[in-house]
């Protein structure tokens, strides 16, 4: 057995069984050991951002990690955007990065590089195997550390010469590290601010966002009259009929400011002290008012679900009755075709259980107050701000889920980050429908630079934003790449496009020209 065997044996023992790739010379010997285990599903991505993407989206449905497998430095650096999201989201991962021979680093090859160096800003834990007999061990600690309290990144760097040496076998799974609860001092902090003077909001991110955290959430909101929000990001909400409706924190910073403006408590479950997205010219950092005491119930590594439920034991709001989202499909749209209508033909079509990935960027923001009442689903969104998430985050989710359909609402510009997503989706044969918002432009620019204070912008900035000249061909892009596609610019053609996109098994592209 050499190390890449003992590297697969040790993942596998694991639980690990998905590896997303795009691997290169280097890794040659783990490929080899992956193509001798059946078990282990591989996943081959046409770029690294793609890969990182995917891990991502299986990550936050699987709710365990997938591996990567990524070629030396310049492969990793190509997946660091997705990795970005990803540690924002928590979500847990396991990149196996190629690296040369030992020996050979000193030589400074072509693609030598501080693998170490651009791993540690998107990664919790970063090692190099030193030799083939430590690869086991570093692998059972490598999926420790990813799997640990609420969800890590972790990179382990493979030399060659590790990968081909001679090991004397894999490791035993490593026992799970879990995410404390938080301290009885946090809860009754936190009871005291929700019963003092002035509103108080409950404001939440990570697992506390599932079906049982969003329960408790509603039983104290009943019995406090507290308000209940979900950040402004967040890997995944569980939402629809029959479940504890929560708004997000809006994303324009104007908007944020006038719904945060009532609170004067806010107490902090997994979620961070609600900042703008960006710094604006005479305006603040922090959203909340300055008058507004911020208590924290559960930390980000902290286990936010056993947080509410020791509250709402402590408040004795177990027997609340929280307001449920009650299912009223709304009639399928006519005529124009934009946000709104999009958003109606989604809540009237959803089959219930679907996933939906959100990277709408300025055309999603306006859909998800508008599917509050679909049927039960999961909302996953961009958490790091980085674009091109989108297309691999619905083929991980895809991968995580087969029985469930993936829906994909898709801003045209950040779609053609990583618009090979769609050519795995294809190979793969995987249950998503893409819905391509083809506004031919970054619109959320032009809005960003009215908020930061420049008026009337030239041809220049016109050019920089715009994605018309030439516009792109979204049904000839998808179909150049296995995925069946049509073009739709009025509300009664998206509605029977969307019918045919969610009856069809495989992937699906609708390019709404709005």
């Amino acid at each position: 057995m050499n190390g890449a065997e003992s590297l697969v044996k040790t993942l596998l023992l694991s639980g690990v069984n998905v590896c997303f790739t795009n691997p290169g010379t280097s890794e040659m010997h783990f490929v080899a050991a992956l193509d001798r285990h059946v078990d282990m599903r591989c996943i081959l991505g046409l770029q690294e951002n793609v890969v990182t993407g995917a891990a991502d989206g299986y990550g936050r449905m699987a709710d365990k990690p997938a591996a990567t497998l990524l070629h030396t430095g310049p492969g990793l650096g190509n997946g660091l955007a997705n990795l970005h999201n990803a540690r924002k989201a928590r979500t847990p991962i396991i990149n196996v990065v190629g690296e040369h021979a030992t020996y050979h680093i000193k030589h400074d090859a072509p693609l030598t590089a501080d693998i170490e160096g651009i791993a540690k800003p998107v990664s919790d834990w970063v090692r190099t195997a030193s030799d083939a007999k430590s690869v086991a061990a570093i692998t059972a600690a490598a999926v420790q550390a990813a799997r640990a309290r609420t969800g890590s990144v972790a990179t382990l760097i493979l030399p060659a010469d590790t990968a081909w040496e001679e090991a004397d076998g894999p490791a035993k799974p490593l026992p799970a590290i879990r995410a404390q609860a938080p301290s009885d001092a946090a809860v009754e902090a936190s009871a005291a601010a929700l019963g003092s003077d002035g509103p108080a909001l409950i404001l939440m991110t990570g697992r506390a966002l599932r079906e049982d955290g969003l329960k408790m959430a509603g039983c104290i909101a009943t019995a406090t009259g507290a308000e209940v929000m979900a950040q402004m990001s967040n890997a995944r909400l569980e939402r629809g009929a029959g479940r504890f409706a929560v708004e997000k924190v809006p994303y324009p910073i104007d908007q944020a400011i006038e719904r945060l403006s009532p609170f004067r408590h806010i107490i902090l479950v997994g979620a961070k002290d609600p900042v703008a997205f960006f710094a604006y010219p005479d305006k603040p950092s922090r959203l909340a008012p300055e008058d507004c005491q911020v208590h924290t119930l559960s930390k980000p590594t902290e286990d936010g679900v056993k947080g509410l439920e020791m509250l709402c034991e402590y408040l004795g709001a177990e027997k609340a009755e929280p307001r449920l989202a009650v299912h009223e499909p709304p009639p399928l749209p006519t005529g124009v075709l934009g946000p709104e209508s999009i958003a109606a033909a989604v809540s009237a079509l959803m089959p219930e259980n679907a996933i939906v990935t959100d990277e709408g960027i300025t055309a999603g923001r306006r859909i998800f107050p508008l599917t509050v009442g679909a049927p039960p689903h999961s909302w996953l969104q961009v958490t790091g701000g980085s674009i091109g998430i989108g297309l691999p985050l619905a083929v991980g989710a895809a991968v995580a889920c087969p029985e469930r359909k993936v829906i994909s609402l898709q801003a045209d510009g950040s779609a053609m980050y990583t618009v090979q997503a769609l050519w795995t989706q294809a190979r793969e044969g995987l249950d998503v429908t893409t819905v391509i918002f083809s506004n031919r432009a970054y619109e959320c620019l032009f809005i960003e630079m009215e908020n930061v204070g420049v008026d009337n912008p030239g041809q220049s900035a016109h050019d920089m934003f715009e994605i018309d000249r030439p516009p792109l061909d979204w049904v000839a892009l998808a179909r150049g790449l296995g995925v069946q596609a049509e073009a739709v610019d009025d509300a009664e053609h998206f509605n029977a496009a969307l019918t045919c996109g969610l009856a069809e098994p495989g992937p699906y592209l609708i390019e709404a020209q709005i």
